[in-house]
């Protein structure tokens, strides 16, 4: 068995460097696909590894709070495309938040209240910001940095805290916002702090902070702010107590609630998966199309397999006179259609791997690499062989020998 399988092994190696450009561009056609499949996983795997980093990096004392629908993966899916904004149903409330506070297992707790607003300087104006509602905690409980300032205070209500974007937008300044003013709703507020450049703008919050503004939920409250809590960010005592605050939490929400089951309490590793449906959905739309370039590539090797089992008829028929089974005929193109579609996948694997180091020059997406993206490369490149390549071996296999030796080109 050894034996037959280098025979079959050289033989199939001595059809493709004949027709080495042929084969160059099968295998290319192949790692295409491949290197497009490649490169979204490595995204998504870079995006869950920074949320995962940045969940440890705060201690694994935090608890989060997040609205969810109850509803079957479906409607969830349909939910994320059609709706303009999921946090518009959000059940929570500032009211929620200040009851978590005092629990007694909490140590610190804070809103994120989103919403988008017009902001108005001295000489500028950005129409359509981002602003945030939370509590002077959420420095304790996130570990934001600030770059200069101090963070926001229950002593100001009209306190402000910027993110460097915004600041340069609005003030036209990068770094020396502190003490200017700026207007929201008829009211004046000062900054106090500017926040340090994010290093990775994507978190388990979902805020982008550098292009936010952040100030006091509850004067924001107070000014008639129409803002939507979309996430309650807790600090546990200790993280011996994090089942069962979990769980007073999720009982005193329900009780709060009236049996209303739209929230979700997280904590550990389930705070790092992304808490909107949408890039998900969007990421398996490009692994869809990605995996019709694929179907394209396994054409090119059943193409030029069909090429390869017509011009060696004559082959085929003077293996069969001399003894070959139908069977050993089969397996010598399987095994050409394996080694093209493998040489395609390892070429798209490193292609894939080029690109998302190229991306992560200009975008903080490091490349992902983990075992499980090396198996749906391999996995993919010998399916691609076996499915292409059977009807080829087939017809190969199935030629009359009589007929095949009377074949000229």
């Amino acid at each position: 068995m050894a034996l037959l399988i280098r025979t079959h092994y050289a033989l199939a190696k001595e059809s493709i460097k004949r027709n080495r450009t042929r084969s160059f561009l099968t295998c290319l056609g192949i790692g295409i696909g491949v290197a497009s499949i490649i490169l979204i996983l490595s995204l998504m795997g870079s995006i869950n590894n920074m949320i995962t980093s940045q969940v440890k990096a705060m201690g694994a004392d935090l608890v989060v709070v997040r609205p969810a629908k109850q509803e079957d993966a479906i409607d969830s899916i349909v939910d994320g495309l059609t709706s303009a904004n999921q946090y518009l149903t959000s059940n929570l409330t500032l009211e929620d938040a200040k009851a978590i506070i005092g629990l007694s297992d909490v140590d610190s707790a804070a809103p994120i209240a989103a919403g988008v607003a017009t902001l108005t300087s001295e000489d500028r104006t950005v129409p359509s910001a981002n602003i945030i509602g939370t509590y002077a905690d959420l420095n304790k409980v996130q570990n934001l940095q600030l770059m200069n300032g101090t963070f926001l205070s229950k002593k100001v209500e009209n306190a402000a805290v910027v993110g460097k974007e915004l600041s340069l937008k609005l003030f036209a300044t990068p770094d020396e916002a502190v003490g200017k003013t700026f207007t929201l709703m008829d009211h004046k507020f000062i900054v106090v702090g500017m926040l340090e450049e994010m290093e990775d703008p994507i978190n388990f919050s979902n805020v982008d902070f550098d292009s936010a503004m952040l100030i006091d939920a509850n004067f924001l409250d107070k000014i008639g702010g129409n803002f939507q809590v979309q996430q309650i960010n807790i600090k546990a005592a200790s993280t011996s107590v994090l089942d069962s605050l979990s769980q007073e939490i999720q009982d005193f929400l329900h009780a709060e609630k009236a049996g209303d089951e739209n929230f979700e309490v997280l904590y550990g590793d389930a705070i790092s998966h992304p808490a909107g449906g949408l890039f998900t959905i969007v990421s398996g739309m490009l692994t869809v199309v990605a995996s019709v370039s694929l179907v394209v590539g396994g054409i090119g090797v059943m193409n030029i397999l069909l090429v390869s089992v017509a011009e060696r008829t004559r082959e085929i028929g003077i293996r069969k006179a001399v003894g070959a089974s139908s069977f050993n005929i089969l397996l010598q193109f399987m095994f050409e259609s394996l080694i093209l579609s493998l040489a395609g996948g390892l070429l798209g694997f490193v292609l894939g791997y080029v690109f998302a180091f190229f991306i992560s020059i200009f975008t903080p997406f490091a490349p992902y690499i983990d075992w499980g993206i090396i198996s749906v490369t391999l996995s993919t490149s010998m399916a691609i062989g076996v499915i292409f390549g059977m009807y080829p071996a087939v017809k190969a296999a199935r030629k009359n020998p009589i007929e095949s030796l009377r074949y000229y080109r």
